[in-house]
């Protein structure tokens, strides 16, 4: 499906046994190879306290990435807006664009995790789902109760880490309009003070909602005519509310005439299936790492993996994302790439992948992009 773009989500992994430079670095040469395979967007994620995670900054990232790389598009994946504010944003994003003009997405994205208690938002009108599968068959697992990570004192400490003392986090939507006003160069405060951030203002940058529910980050996306980002790969049960989410707020911007989306996807690439699931044979634990709020270790070999001795809550723990994650040989992936497209209508797809070894990595990468080009 060559219509359809492909784009790289990458979380900066660490693999056991290596060091958080050993990431940054197999990061920047994946980007390479993502530009020379054609794929549209390089975007980096925003993690916190994980050890078997280096991509705490994505603007850093980013603008190493940058002067590596010349012509594939490079974004944050997405920068947390919870404990930023929205003028150091635009000021981060507006160096990296002084320098590499033309080639950044700003995504945007929520804080990690609300604070317990607080209301999750409300599910909007959805396709219909049959004994968890799309109307094309895509596969839908049951939603998966976040209250318990999110009410994990690690959780906390991280919040409490990330905060200034006595700092409380700007309504979402108003950061996002602020964001906007200061690229723009029409910021006004309630006074009727102008601001303009240099570097930043007239930024050539693409602005991007990242969410996970059809809530608050697919409503402000879908009302300002912002292009939208739903994840299947991190929160699978709920990507069909987040695009009708998104769709149904929709309203025409200076940006976009109709909505446009990517959705995400965890995939493992080999030239046949036996050796695509070894290679994702750590998948499983490090989900559980995550899921248990120890933090995302790093990431396993598969013999690590298997010494594991899983109980069947660890099962249950992290059924939804193996049961989503696409494993196989490069014409297997790619069918099931083409399910979960139909099914969101999304008009690119983001991959994100990690192996324990860099080279295995890139291949996944490599043979994803040449099936899915002959399609």
């Amino acid at each position: 499906m060559p219509s359809v773009p492909l784009g790289v989500l990458d979380l900066v992994p660490v693999s056991s046994g290596a060091t958080a430079g050993e990431a940054l670095r197999n990061s920047i040469d994946l980007a390479r190879h993502a530009e020379r395979l054609g794929y549209r967007r390089h975007w980096f994620a925003e993690h916190h306290l994980n050890p078997g995670v280096a991509g705490t900054s994505p603007a850093v990232v980013l603008a190493l990435t940058a002067a590596a790389t010349s012509t594939i598009r490079l974004g944050s994946g997405a920068v947390q807006l919870g404990h930023r504010t929205a003028l150091s944003t635009v000021e981060e994003f507006g160096l990296i664009d002084a320098l590499h003009p033309g080639r950044l997405d700003l995504g945007l994205g929520r804080s990690g995790g609300r604070p317990p208690g607080e209301r999750a938002d409300p599910p909007p009108a959805t396709p219909p789902v049959v004994a968890g599968r799309a109307p094309n068959g895509l596969l839908v697992p049951p939603r998966y109760a976040f209250e318990r990570l999110l009410a994990s004192p690690r959780l906390a400490l991280q919040r409490g880490l990330l905060h200034l003392p006595g700092a409380e986090s700007q309504d979402y939507a108003e950061q996002i309009d602020d964001v906007l006003a200061l690229l723009a160069g029409t910021y006004r405060s309630a006074e009727g003070v102008e601001a303009h951030a240099v570097p930043g203002e007239h930024a050539d940058v693409e602005v991007w909602i990242l969410g996970s529910s059809g809530g608050t980050s697919a409503e402000v996306a879908g009302r300002r005519g912002l292009r939208f980002a739903a994840n299947y790969h991190v929160s699978p049960a709920t990507v069909l509310e987040a695009v009708a989410g998104y769709r149904a707020s929709f309203r025409p911007s200076d940006v976009l005439d109709e909505p446009y989306v990517t959705v995400s996807a965890d995939v493992v690439v080999a030239e046949d299936d036996r050796t695509a699931q070894e290679l994702a044979t750590g998948y499983g634990l490090w989900v559980r790492s995550i899921r248990t709020a120890e933090g995302a270790i790093p990431f396993p070999t598969p013999d690590q993996a298997r010494a594991h001795a899983w109980t069947d809550e660890d099962r249950d723990l992290v059924r939804d994302r193996v049961d989503t994650q696409f494993v196989g040989s490069p014409s297997r992936v790619a069918d099931r790439l083409e399910q979960l497209q139909e099914a969101t209508g999304a008009d690119e797809l983001l991959i994100t992948t990690i192996t324990h070894d860099h080279a295995d990595r890139v291949r996944s990468y490599e043979l994803l992009a040449r099936e899915w080009h002959h399609r």
